[in-house]
């Protein structure tokens, strides 16, 4: 199968996130990181800073000599861990496996999961939309063939771009006339040494991959030469390892909630989206896993082993059960995921039927469910349980959180 791995960048993400919060600063050259008579760098800025030279991990001072009438802002990074949250949610949603490089970035690896939503560049489109619907920000976004070229894609068109590379050919005749910092792990000491050695372009190193073995160390010259001829084989790996072998979802609300009742309807809504992944994937799990953050950040996970399962209505009931033995604090995130995968034999359920081949039983409870639900929220569920991108599935959380009444029947 060939890969396809896609590269999400926020753009300015620590600066977009205050220009988002206080649209007075829209426009204004804003500087996010050290104060001008402190000691430090800067963190981020707006591309209307850019302008006058100011770059990421300048020192403050230099940035305030070249922009003096900047707005210099200390970073929020609460703010920003809570904007992460529901990027890397929405981000997830249509990957196989995703690895964040950081709160703002991260590798998708849509190999399989893009023929669900009608290919990779459906998909791509559908990140920058909800992100730009559901956080209010924009990001940019880069389709290849491997990592190095999904993020050199993302890099293309910044701010708020798409590019596509999809060939080692392509990504030759982009990059084979540039400076070798285009290359992945070509920092300042690297070029240096290359410089140095009069290898200023991607060219150069293509012609003079013999030598650099010498130059830089056995490893790092070999790889360095295989990426000049755009090879590259790194597999997205989640930066947690147990990431690697689980499939979850979660949502991290609009406003913090100590409603359990409504969080067990979210949790039925999310076994719902993560039964279709499951199904996608031909997966099931002998562990389904619940996680919740609380309002002050401190998040708790339980889990619980058995047989095999991979029914929404079975992972939910497991769900409710764990989420019954959790502190009743006010929540700000909730997500339910199944670990210990293997292959499944056994078709599952879809969303259309919601039906049939598994125990009947189960799927007229989990019908009961819906419709009470249905009833209780006053929403129609069938638009959000179609709608294979989770974007309405996200935006009906959002809605019934409105709508939870104070009192709601025990969900497990």
């Amino acid at each position: 199968m060939q890969r396809t791995v896609i590269h999400v960048d926020m753009d300015a993400f620590y600066a977009a996130v205050e220009i988002r919060d206080n649209p007075a600063l829209k426009g204004r050259p804003l500087i996010i990181g050290a104060l001008p008579d402190e000691r430090g760098v800067v963190a981020t800025c707006s591309y209307e800073a850019r302008k006058f030279g100011v770059r990421s991990a300048m020192n403050i001072k230099e940035a305030y000599r070249r922009c003096p009438r900047g707005i210099f802002m200390h970073p929020n990074r609460e703010k920003y861990r809570r904007a992460s949250a529901r990027l890397h949610a929405i981000w997830s949603a249509y990957a196989d496996a995703t690895e964040y490089v950081a709160l703002d970035e991260g590798y998708l690896d849509v190999s399989r999961s893009a023929r669900r939503f009608g290919g990779a560049r459906r998909v791509a489109r559908l990140i920058k939309e909800r992100t730009r619907i559901e956080t209010g920000l924009t990001c940019s976004v880069g389709v290849g063939y491997s990592k190095t070229s999904a993020k050199l894609a993302s890099e293309e068109k910044k701010p708020d771009g798409y590019f596509e590379i999809l060939t080692p050919r392509d990504f030759i005749g982009l990059i084979v006339d540039r400076d070798i910092t285009v290359l992945y792990g070509v920092g300042a000491r690297t070029a240096e040494k290359l410089y140095h050695a009069g290898i200023y372009t991607v060219r150069d190193v293509q012609n003079n991959r013999d030598r650099l073995p010498a130059l830089l160390g056995g490893k790092t010259g070999r790889h360095l030469a295989e990426l000049s001829f755009g090879v590259d084989d790194r597999p997205v790996t989640p930066s947690d390892a147990a990431d690697a072998k689980s499939v979850s979802r979660e949502v991290t609300f609009q406003k913090d909630t100590s409603h359990f009742g409504y969080l067990r309807d979210v949790l039925l809504l999310l076994s719902l989206d993560l039964g279709g992944k499951l199904r996608a994937l031909g997966l099931n799990g002998r562990t389904v896993t619940l996680k919740a953050t609380y309002w002050n950040m401190k998040t708790v996970t339980r889990s619980r082993s058995g047989e095999s399962v991979d029914q929404p209505y079975e992972i939910y009931q497991t769900g409710c059960a764990l989420l019954a033995g959790i502190e009743k604090n006010p929540v700000r995130l909730i997500g339910v995921g199944l670990q210990n995968l293997s292959e499944s034999s056994v078709r599952q359920l879809t969303f259309a039927t919601l039906g049939g081949e598994r125990e009947r039983l189960n799927a007229e409870r989990l019908r009961a469910r819906l419709l009470d639900l249905q009833r209780r929220y006053r929403v129609d569920l069938r638009p959000a349980l179609r709608d294979r991108t989770g974007e309405l599935l996200y935006q009906l959380i959002d809605l019934m959180q409105t709508r939870a009444l104070p009192t709601t029947p025990n969900g497990a």
